[in-house]
C-alpha cells in the first residue's frame, strides 16, 4: 500500500528522546514533497488504494500535541496537504502525564474544539487508544477496554469516520491485538516499520525521528538510503520498550 509516515512532535520545547522534529525540518520536507508533486491521502483514500500509487503518502501524527495546530496543521493546509492524527482519547485537552517526563514542563494535547475545527477543514483523526498502553502487555479484557473505550469516545465526539483506524502505541501489535482491534470495530490498524501491507489491522508505518533531516524523509526514499533509514527507525522504535518499562514501574509503584 501507499507509504505512511509518522511524526510525533513537530517543534516545541527541547527534551530528551528522539521524537522531536524541528519546525524548519518539517517545513522543508513538506515543501519539498509539494514541489515534487506528492499528494497526501485521507484515511478513506488510503483504504481505497490497495496498491502503491506514485507519489502518494499518508502523513500521520501520534499523540495529538497541541502545538500541531500552531504550526504543522496550518503549513499542511497552506500546501493543500492533509494528515491523520491518532489521539490518546483520555488525555484530549490535558497534558501528557501518561508519558515519562522527557521535557521540563508537561506538554498539552489538542482539545476537542480544536480537533473539530481541523476535522471540518479535511483533517482526519483516529485512535491511539485511551491511555497509550502497550497493548501486547495487557490482558484481553484490558486491551479490549483501551481499544473500545477510545473508539466510543471518538465516535461520540468526532463521528464514525474518526473511529475507523487505530495506531498501536509503540507500534506494538501481534495477532491477538489485531484480532481485538477488529472485534472493537476498527477497519485499519497501524503498527511499526515491519508491519504487513496485506493485513489491514497490522499495516506498516515509518516514524520520522530527529535525525531524519533531509528534504525527503527516509521512509519515502527508494534504494539503500531508504532501506537503511527504515531499519534505523525500526531499531529506535524497538528501543521504546524502555519507556514502556518505566511507565509500568511507575504504575506499579505504591502511591
Amino acid at each position: 500500500m501507499t507509504a505512511v509516515l509518522c511524526y510525533l512532535r513537530v517543534g516545541g520545547p527541547l527534551g530528551l528522546g528522539v521524537t522531536r522534529v524541528a519546525r524548519s525540518v518539517f517545513r522543508r520536507q513538506m515543501t519539498a514533497l509539494a514541489r515534487d508533486g506528492w499528494r497526501t491521502l485521507t484515511l478513506a483514500e488510503y483504504a481505497a488504494t490497495p496498491h502503491p500509487a506514485p507519489r502518494t503518502v499518508l502523513i500521520s501524527f501520534d499523540d495529538g500535541y497541541a502545538s500541531l495546530a500552531d504550526f504543522a496543521y496550518p503549513l499542511l493546509a497552506e500546501l493543500r496537504f492533509t494528515a491523520t492524527t491518532f489521539l490518546i482519547t483520555d488525555f484530549v485537552g490535558q497534558t501528557n502525564t501518561w508519558d515519562v517526563r522527557y521535557t521540563w514542563r508537561r506538554l498539552p494535547h489538542l482539545d476537542w474544539d480544536t480537533l473539530e475545527r481541523w476535522r471540518a477543514r479535511g483533517f482526519d483523526f483516529g485512535s491511539h487508544t485511551a491511555r497509550h498502553a502497550r497493548l501486547t502487555w495487557l490482558s484481553d479484557t484490558a486491551a479490549a477496554d483501551e481499544l473500545g473505550r477510545s473508539r466510543d469516545t471518538l465516535t461520540a465526539r468526532l463521528g464514525a469516520a474518526a473511529a475507523r483506524a487505530v495506531a498501536y502505541p509503540f507500534g506494538a501489535v501481534d495477532a491477538r491485538v489485531a484480532r481485538l482491534a477488529r472485534d472493537a470495530g476498527y477497519d485499519l490498524g497501524f503498527g511499526g516499520v515491519r508491519g504487513d501491507p496485506n493485513d489491514q489491522l497490522h499495516l506498516p508505518r515509518t516514524p520520522v525521528y530527529m535525525w531524519d533531516v533531509g528534504n525527503t524523509p527516509l521512509g519515502l526514499r527508494p534504494g539503500g538510503w531508504g532501506a537503511a533509514g527504515r531499519f534505523v527507525a525500526h531499531v529506535a522504535n524497538r528501543c521504546a520498550v524502555g519507556t514502556s518499562w518505566m511507565l509500568k514501574l511507575r504504575a506499579d509503584s505504591p502511591r
